[in-house]
């Protein structure tokens, strides 16, 4: 079985965990983005150590990505954000296959990065085999 790195929005934090597990009871090896709980702590670090986090953030998620054997952009509604996107961006320098929930996005230049679609684990599990 094949893994998957998830790439999403902290907004969909509790669906991209839940997605998460089931694809890993089906024996699927998952990397996912950190996603913290932490807005008290964020709005008390200094906008230069803000940064510092970013930056880590960013390079921890692009090695998972590095390990990943295809990526998987979970855009519920057709949401994607900006780091999904800088994301995507390094997934195709990468050469990773890149899956979707949504076909609905209003950013061309993502949905043609997109190789197809799943909207649930199982169909995910589908194109992993």
């Amino acid at each position: 079985m094949k893994s998957v790195c998830i790439c999403g929005s902290k907004r969909f934090k509790p669906e991209i965990r839940l997605f998460s597990k089931e694809l890993e009871k089906q024996g699927v090896t998952v990397f996912t983005p950190f996603l913290h709980e932490g807005k008290d702590e964020w709005s008390g670090l200094s906008d230069e150590y803000k940064k510092y986090v970013a930056l880590g953030l960013t390079h921890e998620h692009f090695y998972k990505i590095d390990m990943a054997d295809v990526v998987y952009i979970f855009n519920k509604d057709g949401y994607a954000g900006n780091s999904v996107t800088l994301e995507m961006g390094y997934s195709v320098a990468m050469n990773k296959p890149i899956y979707a929930m949504s076909d609905k996005d209003e950013e061309l230049c993502r949905t043609i990065l997109f190789r197809d679609f799943a909207d649930t684990p199982e169909k995910l599990i589908k194109f992993l085999q």
